[in-house]
């Protein structure tokens, strides 16, 4: 058989492919992966509200707050850093059921997903309600609202404290209606925000520099009215404390006759709107003059009736007194009247008991042995005693017989 010679080939061009290798799967860390979840997640989730049951409570010292959000099925970690949980003005609590807005993301170090809350509220009631009766339930229990340690207002203050914003409507209709009733009250203001940021703590402060004075007789606390946010300052904590811890009496005026706050429980008066505090605290001047007036001519009704009934009974009195030498003689003629009734009595006194006595006399005759003796009996003695019976002698017997009058000796034969 014939072969047919392969040609040569070219060494120039000549080269040897091999069969690729295939490829080997890639590694990721774990940081890979946990960061790569992260980005997925915080790119998903950066915009969530999310309704759970707080659980596993763990406030850090930090300030910080960790916790879980669980429902029946599941449960998701959560953490509401400070500088955003100090503005919740209600306390969270464990089983309390929150609605929180936030983002989830990923915390590396332990490769767990969880939620950044940056709200919260309680769930079926308002933050801010919840805020107000936890509070008052709180300040209740340790006895700020008894009324036993309610101080009484004064009736004519001569200086009245007021705390209140400088520039709104209450401290005019307060200042308006204090000059009104009563002139020359004095009235000191001590300006403190009444909404916003830091206005608790003004308020609170504002209270205690005019307690300190010690020249203040009453305080008027208020603004005017405005929804539950804009009142909020006179439901702090502070300002509560700073009312009950002041030794001068304290009239709130908060908003209007229908809003309640807590400083209104702690007041020693609480009173519905700014005009109305100002008129618990003065009386009104004129009204003042005006029954002082009345009290005057009353009085100078009175001396000058008391007056007339002493002169009368001076005049009495004049007419009934008699020169003395009249009165020693009528006086005498009573001593001698006296003495005359008072023999009548003793003679009248000794003939009564002479006669009891004859009485007396006569019942003792009557049971005296003598008597026996005298209509003709005689007392028979044997060596001197009675004989009462015949057998008690014999012949020889010396007998000694009492009589009437005198007695004689016999014997018996």
């Amino acid at each position: 058989m014939n072969e047919t010679p392969l040609p040569e080939e070219d060494s120039a061009h000549s080269e040897v492919v091999e069969d690729p290798k295939p490829a080997g799967p890639r590694v990721l860390s774990v940081t890979e992966i946990t960061t790569g979840i992260r980005n997925i997640l915080e790119g998903t989730f950066d915009d969530v509200w999310v309704c759970g049951e707080v659980s596993n409570w763990r406030p850090a010292s930090s300030g910080h707050w960790y916790f879980s959000l669980k429902d029946a099925n599941s449960q998701l970690s959560a953490v509401m850093f400070r500088g955003v949980n100090s503005a919740v003005k209600f306390k969270v609590e464990q089983g309390m059921e929150l609605i929180c807005h936030g983002k989830l993301s990923v915390y590396p170090p332990r490769g767990s997903y969880q939620i950044i809350i940056d709200y919260c509220e309680p769930k079926g009631v308002g933050a801010l309600q919840l805020a107000f009766e936890q509070l008052k339930k709180k300040l209740a229990d340790e006895g700020l609202f008894d009324k036993s340690k309610k101080k009484p207002i004064p009736y004519m203050p001569r200086r009245v404290g007021v705390v209140t914003s400088p520039t709104g409507a209450a401290v005019r209709d307060i200042c308006t209606v204090l000059r009104r009733r009563f002139p020359s009250v004095d009235i000191c203001l001590v300006p403190a925000k009444v909404q916003g940021d830091g206005s608790a703590a003004e308020i609170a402060r504002a209270i205690e520099l005019l307690d300190a004075r010690g020249d203040v007789d009453v305080m008027i606390v208020g603004r005017g009215g405005g929804s539950i946010e804009d009142l909020w300052a006179f439901n702090e904590e502070v300002v509560a404390r700073a009312i009950f811890a002041a030794t001068t009496p304290i009239i709130s005026a908060v908003g209007h006759e229908i809003d309640f706050t807590i400083a209104d429980f702690v007041a020693d008066v609480r009173a519905p709107t700014p005009s109305a505090a100002a008129e618990i605290a003065v009386p009104v001047r004129a009204e003042l003059l005006q029954g002082i007036g009345n009290i005057q001519r009353r009085l100078d009704q009175g001396l000058r009736g008391a007056i007339t009934r002493a002169s009368e009974r001076l005049h009495h009195l004049r007419q009934r007194l008699r020169f003395p030498t009249q009165r020693i003689t009528d006086g005498l003629q009573w001593v001698d009247s006296l003495r005359e009734r008072l023999q009548m009595a003793m003679r009248r006194g000794i003939g009564d008991r002479r006669q009891a006595v004859a009485q007396w006399a006569g019942q003792l005759q009557h049971l005296s042995p003598l008597a026996v003796l005298a209509k003709g009996y005689a007392v028979v003695q044997k060596d001197g005693a009675t004989v009462r019976d015949a057998a008690q002698l014999k012949p020889g017997d010396v007998l000694d017989v009492r009589l009437e009058k005198g007695h004689v000796e016999t014997k018996v034969i």
